[in-house]
Protein backbone atom coordinates (compact mmCIF):
# COMPACT_ATOMS: atom_id res chain seq x y z
CA UNK A 1 0.00 0.00 0.00
CA UNK A 2 1.40 3.08 -0.75
CA UNK A 3 2.01 6.22 1.91
CA UNK A 4 -1.04 8.15 -0.15
CA UNK A 5 -3.68 5.46 -0.10
CA UNK A 6 -2.66 4.78 3.60
CA UNK A 7 -3.16 8.52 4.18
CA UNK A 8 -6.52 8.54 2.42
CA UNK A 9 -7.82 5.52 4.59
CA UNK A 10 -6.40 7.41 8.12
CA UNK A 11 -8.44 10.77 6.60
CA UNK A 12 -11.67 9.84 5.58
CA UNK A 13 -11.84 7.02 9.20
CA UNK A 14 -11.49 9.87 11.06
CA UNK A 15 -14.21 12.59 12.47
CA UNK A 16 -14.47 15.08 10.94
CA UNK A 17 -12.59 13.87 8.04
CA UNK A 18 -9.46 15.70 6.33
CA UNK A 19 -6.88 14.71 3.73
CA UNK A 20 -3.12 15.97 3.71
CA UNK A 21 -2.58 19.28 1.99
CA UNK A 22 0.31 17.90 0.27
CA UNK A 23 -1.53 15.77 -1.97
CA UNK A 24 -2.85 18.83 -3.77
CA UNK A 25 0.46 19.24 -5.45
CA UNK A 26 0.68 16.98 -8.26
CA UNK A 27 1.47 18.15 -11.28
CA UNK A 28 -1.81 19.41 -12.36
CA UNK A 29 -2.65 20.83 -8.37
CA UNK A 30 1.00 22.67 -8.70
CA UNK A 31 0.21 24.48 -12.24
CA UNK A 32 -3.08 25.09 -10.94
CA UNK A 33 -1.38 26.71 -7.79
CA UNK A 34 0.40 28.82 -10.14
CA UNK A 35 -2.34 30.13 -11.57
CA UNK A 36 -4.45 30.66 -8.10
CA UNK A 37 -1.51 32.87 -7.32
CA UNK A 38 -2.40 35.67 -10.62
CA UNK A 39 -5.78 35.98 -9.46
CA UNK A 40 -6.86 39.05 -8.09
CA UNK A 41 -8.48 38.18 -4.99
CA UNK A 42 -5.11 36.03 -3.70
CA UNK A 43 -2.92 38.56 -2.59
CA UNK A 44 -0.36 36.73 -1.08
CA UNK A 45 2.07 36.45 -3.82
CA UNK A 46 1.50 40.42 -4.68
CA UNK A 47 2.09 41.39 -1.11
CA UNK A 48 5.56 38.71 -0.85
CA UNK A 49 6.66 39.50 -4.56
CA UNK A 50 6.39 43.61 -3.32
CA UNK A 51 8.64 42.79 0.15
CA UNK A 52 11.06 40.74 -1.56
CA UNK A 53 11.41 43.53 -4.97
CA UNK A 54 12.02 46.53 -2.41
CA UNK A 55 13.65 44.45 0.60
CA UNK A 56 16.32 42.22 -1.47
CA UNK A 57 19.07 43.91 -0.83
CA UNK A 58 18.88 43.85 3.17
CA UNK A 59 17.66 40.29 2.72
CA UNK A 60 20.88 39.31 0.59
CA UNK A 61 23.56 41.74 3.02
CA UNK A 62 22.29 39.80 5.96
CA UNK A 63 22.84 36.57 4.00
CA UNK A 64 26.43 37.63 3.46
CA UNK A 65 28.61 35.10 0.91
CA UNK A 66 29.10 31.95 -0.03
CA UNK A 67 25.67 30.79 1.49
CA UNK A 68 24.02 27.42 0.74
CA UNK A 69 20.35 28.31 0.16
CA UNK A 70 18.21 25.73 0.94
CA UNK A 71 14.49 26.12 -0.51
CA UNK A 72 11.74 24.48 0.90
CA UNK A 73 9.05 24.14 -2.09
CA UNK A 74 10.56 25.72 -5.37
CA UNK A 75 7.47 26.68 -7.06
CA UNK A 76 7.72 28.76 -10.08
CA UNK A 77 11.27 30.13 -9.09
CA UNK A 78 10.02 33.95 -9.63
CA UNK A 79 10.99 35.13 -5.93
CA UNK A 80 14.21 32.53 -5.74
CA UNK A 81 15.34 34.49 -8.87
CA UNK A 82 14.95 38.17 -7.24
CA UNK A 83 16.84 36.62 -4.16
CA UNK A 84 19.73 34.81 -5.94
CA UNK A 85 20.35 37.89 -8.19
CA UNK A 86 21.10 39.96 -5.07
CA UNK A 87 23.36 37.42 -3.05
CA UNK A 88 27.21 38.05 -3.21
CA UNK A 89 28.80 34.95 -4.69
CA UNK A 90 26.36 32.07 -3.27
CA UNK A 91 27.83 28.69 -2.39
CA UNK A 92 24.90 26.41 -4.18
CA UNK A 93 21.15 26.14 -3.94
CA UNK A 94 19.22 23.14 -3.28
CA UNK A 95 15.56 23.08 -3.91
CA UNK A 96 13.17 20.46 -2.21
CA UNK A 97 10.28 19.96 -3.97
CA UNK A 98 7.80 17.24 -3.62
CA UNK A 99 6.15 17.55 -7.24
CA UNK A 100 9.01 16.35 -9.54
CA UNK A 101 7.43 18.32 -12.30
CA UNK A 102 7.54 21.28 -10.40
CA UNK A 103 11.30 21.25 -9.36
CA UNK A 104 12.29 20.33 -13.07
CA UNK A 105 10.90 23.33 -14.53
CA UNK A 106 11.82 25.52 -11.83
CA UNK A 107 15.57 24.23 -11.43
CA UNK A 108 15.91 24.51 -15.92
CA UNK A 109 14.58 28.29 -15.76
CA UNK A 110 17.34 28.87 -12.90
CA UNK A 111 20.01 27.15 -14.62
CA UNK A 112 19.15 29.44 -17.96
CA UNK A 113 19.46 32.48 -15.46
CA UNK A 114 22.19 31.26 -13.63
CA UNK A 115 24.88 29.49 -15.48
CA UNK A 116 27.77 29.29 -13.18
CA UNK A 117 25.42 28.70 -10.10
CA UNK A 118 25.90 24.82 -8.22
CA UNK A 119 22.34 23.90 -8.32
CA UNK A 120 21.48 20.46 -6.28
CA UNK A 121 18.04 20.05 -6.65
CA UNK A 122 16.12 17.10 -4.13
CA UNK A 123 12.69 15.26 -4.93
CA UNK A 124 11.38 14.93 -1.59
CA UNK A 125 8.53 15.90 0.86
CA UNK A 126 10.57 18.53 3.51
CA UNK A 127 7.60 18.19 5.73
CA UNK A 128 9.89 15.40 6.36
CA UNK A 129 13.03 14.50 8.05
CA UNK A 130 15.72 15.00 5.03
CA UNK A 131 18.70 12.93 5.28
CA UNK A 132 21.96 15.58 6.16
CA UNK A 133 23.86 13.47 3.01
CA UNK A 134 21.62 15.55 0.54
CA UNK A 135 22.68 18.44 1.76
CA UNK A 136 26.58 18.33 2.30
CA UNK A 137 29.02 20.36 0.06
CA UNK A 138 32.53 20.39 -0.34
CA UNK A 139 33.79 22.02 0.09
CA UNK A 140 30.70 23.42 3.02
CA UNK A 141 29.47 26.82 2.73
CA UNK A 142 30.09 29.36 5.08
CA UNK A 143 26.28 29.02 6.07
CA UNK A 144 23.45 27.36 5.83
CA UNK A 145 20.36 29.86 4.92
CA UNK A 146 17.00 27.94 4.76
CA UNK A 147 14.30 29.71 2.18
CA UNK A 148 10.07 29.46 2.66
CA UNK A 149 8.82 32.21 1.06
CA UNK A 150 5.14 32.44 0.89
CA UNK A 151 2.52 31.47 3.46
CA UNK A 152 3.22 27.78 4.01
CA UNK A 153 4.02 27.95 7.63
CA UNK A 154 0.02 28.37 7.75
CA UNK A 155 -0.99 25.03 6.88
CA UNK A 156 0.42 23.86 10.03
CA UNK A 157 -1.07 23.71 13.03
CA UNK A 158 0.78 25.65 15.90
CA UNK A 159 2.22 21.65 17.20
CA UNK A 160 3.32 20.96 13.80
CA UNK A 161 4.51 24.78 13.14
CA UNK A 162 6.46 24.20 16.23
CA UNK A 163 8.13 20.80 15.19
CA UNK A 164 8.53 21.91 11.61
CA UNK A 165 10.40 25.13 12.76
CA UNK A 166 12.74 23.12 15.09
CA UNK A 167 13.69 20.34 12.31
CA UNK A 168 14.45 24.52 10.23
CA UNK A 169 16.58 25.46 12.79
CA UNK A 170 18.61 21.96 13.14
CA UNK A 171 18.82 22.08 8.93
CA UNK A 172 20.46 25.39 9.34
CA UNK A 173 22.82 24.66 12.00
CA UNK A 174 25.13 26.84 13.75
CA UNK A 175 25.23 30.43 12.18
CA UNK A 176 22.70 29.99 9.91
CA UNK A 177 19.68 31.81 9.19
CA UNK A 178 15.95 31.17 8.42
CA UNK A 179 13.91 33.12 6.39
CA UNK A 180 9.87 32.82 6.12
CA UNK A 181 6.48 34.14 4.91
CA UNK A 182 3.82 34.22 7.11
CA UNK A 183 0.53 35.45 6.52
CA UNK A 184 -0.93 38.02 8.53
CA UNK A 185 -4.57 38.39 10.35
CA UNK A 186 -6.85 40.69 8.58
CA UNK A 187 -10.62 41.27 7.71
CA UNK A 188 -12.38 37.69 7.11
CA UNK A 189 -14.22 38.62 3.92
CA UNK A 190 -10.92 39.15 2.14
CA UNK A 191 -9.04 35.58 4.12
CA UNK A 192 -12.16 33.87 2.36
CA UNK A 193 -11.94 35.89 -1.15
CA UNK A 194 -8.51 34.71 -1.08
CA UNK A 195 -9.31 30.95 -0.83
CA UNK A 196 -12.47 30.65 -2.96
CA UNK A 197 -11.64 33.15 -6.28
CA UNK A 198 -14.48 34.24 -8.23
CA UNK A 199 -12.65 32.41 -11.33
CA UNK A 200 -13.10 29.27 -9.59
CA UNK A 201 -9.41 27.98 -9.71
CA UNK A 202 -9.55 27.40 -5.91
CA UNK A 203 -12.44 25.09 -6.74
CA UNK A 204 -10.46 23.13 -9.41
CA UNK A 205 -7.68 22.66 -7.18
CA UNK A 206 -9.23 21.95 -4.31
CA UNK A 207 -11.57 18.91 -6.36
CA UNK A 208 -8.04 17.76 -8.36
CA UNK A 209 -7.84 16.04 -5.12
CA UNK A 210 -10.67 14.07 -5.75
CA UNK A 211 -9.59 13.22 -9.27
CA UNK A 212 -6.27 11.93 -7.80
CA UNK A 213 -8.06 9.29 -5.55
CA UNK A 214 -9.95 8.09 -8.63
CA UNK A 215 -6.91 8.19 -11.31
CA UNK A 216 -3.99 7.01 -8.65
CA UNK A 217 -6.03 5.08 -6.43
CA UNK A 218 -8.54 3.82 -7.93
CA UNK A 219 -11.18 5.16 -5.80
CA UNK A 220 -15.17 4.62 -6.34
CA UNK A 221 -15.96 8.34 -6.15
CA UNK A 222 -18.72 10.77 -7.82
CA UNK A 223 -16.24 13.70 -7.98
CA UNK A 224 -19.18 15.53 -9.54
CA UNK A 225 -21.65 14.67 -5.86
CA UNK A 226 -18.84 17.40 -3.63
CA UNK A 227 -18.21 21.10 -3.91
CA UNK A 228 -15.52 23.53 -2.92
CA UNK A 229 -16.14 25.76 0.04
CA UNK A 230 -13.55 28.20 2.14
CA UNK A 231 -14.21 28.69 6.03
CA UNK A 232 -13.08 30.91 8.45
CA UNK A 233 -12.61 29.03 11.78
CA UNK A 234 -12.52 31.94 14.31
CA UNK A 235 -11.24 29.62 17.02
CA UNK A 236 -8.34 28.82 15.64
CA UNK A 237 -7.76 32.06 13.33
CA UNK A 238 -7.43 29.60 10.10
CA UNK A 239 -8.78 29.63 6.70
CA UNK A 240 -10.16 26.31 5.72
CA UNK A 241 -10.74 24.70 2.94
CA UNK A 242 -13.32 21.76 2.32
CA UNK A 243 -15.16 19.29 -0.01
CA UNK A 244 -18.58 19.05 0.95
CA UNK A 245 -20.98 16.56 -0.43
CA UNK A 246 -23.97 18.43 -2.02
CA UNK A 247 -25.84 15.31 -1.80
CA UNK A 248 -25.29 11.72 -0.16
CA UNK A 249 -22.49 10.10 -1.69
CA UNK A 250 -19.81 7.36 -1.06
CA UNK A 251 -16.06 6.36 -1.68
CA UNK A 252 -14.82 3.83 -2.29
CA UNK A 253 -11.23 2.32 -1.92
CA UNK A 254 -10.19 -1.07 -1.91
CA UNK A 255 -12.42 -2.74 0.44
CA UNK A 256 -13.71 0.01 2.58
CA UNK A 257 -16.18 2.67 1.89
CA UNK A 258 -17.21 5.66 3.40
CA UNK A 259 -20.69 6.98 3.35
CA UNK A 260 -21.18 10.71 2.94
CA UNK A 261 -24.43 12.54 4.21
CA UNK A 262 -25.40 15.81 2.61
CA UNK A 263 -23.07 18.52 4.00
CA UNK A 264 -20.80 16.39 5.21
CA UNK A 265 -16.98 17.65 3.86
CA UNK A 266 -13.30 16.53 3.66
CA UNK A 267 -10.81 19.03 4.90
CA UNK A 268 -7.92 19.69 3.09
CA UNK A 269 -6.54 22.35 4.02
CA UNK A 270 -5.74 24.99 6.55
CA UNK A 271 -4.41 28.43 6.28
CA UNK A 272 -3.22 29.59 9.84
CA UNK A 273 -2.95 33.40 10.20
CA UNK A 274 -0.72 34.95 12.35
CA UNK A 275 0.20 38.73 14.33
CA UNK A 276 3.80 39.95 14.38
CA UNK A 277 3.94 39.47 17.77
CA UNK A 278 2.09 35.91 17.70
CA UNK A 279 4.59 34.65 15.04
CA UNK A 280 7.64 35.67 16.96
CA UNK A 281 6.27 33.63 20.05
CA UNK A 282 6.08 30.62 18.18
CA UNK A 283 9.66 31.04 16.83
CA UNK A 284 10.86 31.24 20.02
CA UNK A 285 9.31 28.84 21.90
CA UNK A 286 10.72 26.64 18.95
CA UNK A 287 14.23 27.17 19.64
CA UNK A 288 14.94 30.29 17.12
CA UNK A 289 15.96 34.12 17.64
CA UNK A 290 13.74 36.48 15.57
CA UNK A 291 16.41 39.06 13.65
CA UNK A 292 13.95 41.04 11.49
CA UNK A 293 10.79 40.92 10.19
CA UNK A 294 9.53 43.11 6.69
CA UNK A 295 6.21 43.92 6.10
CA UNK A 296 4.38 45.05 2.52
CA UNK A 297 3.06 48.51 2.24
CA UNK A 298 -0.32 47.54 3.07
CA UNK A 299 0.76 45.14 5.87
CA UNK A 300 -0.87 42.33 4.40
CA UNK A 301 2.33 39.88 4.54
CA UNK A 302 5.05 39.46 6.57
CA UNK A 303 8.60 37.97 6.15
CA UNK A 304 10.58 36.81 9.03
CA UNK A 305 14.50 35.98 9.42
CA UNK A 306 15.40 33.59 12.63
CA UNK A 307 18.59 32.42 13.84
CA UNK A 308 18.72 29.10 15.81
CA UNK A 309 18.87 29.72 19.50
CA UNK A 310 22.60 29.74 21.37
Amino acid sequence: MSSFEEDVLIGLSESPRWLPCKYLYDAKGSALFEKICDTEDYYVTRADLEIHRHQIAEVAQLIGSNAHLIEFGSGSGIKTELLISALLQPRAYTPIEISQTALDASVDQLRKRFQHLDVHPLQADYTEDIDPHHLHLDPVARRRVIYFPGSTIGNFTRDQASTFLKRMGKMAGDDGLIFIGVDLIKPINKLLRAYDDSAGITAEFNLNLLQRLRNELNADIDCDAFAHESRFNRALQRVEMHLVAQSPTSIGLGEQHFEFSKGESIHTESSHKYSIAGFQDLARESGLNPVRYWLDSQAQFSMHCLEPGQ
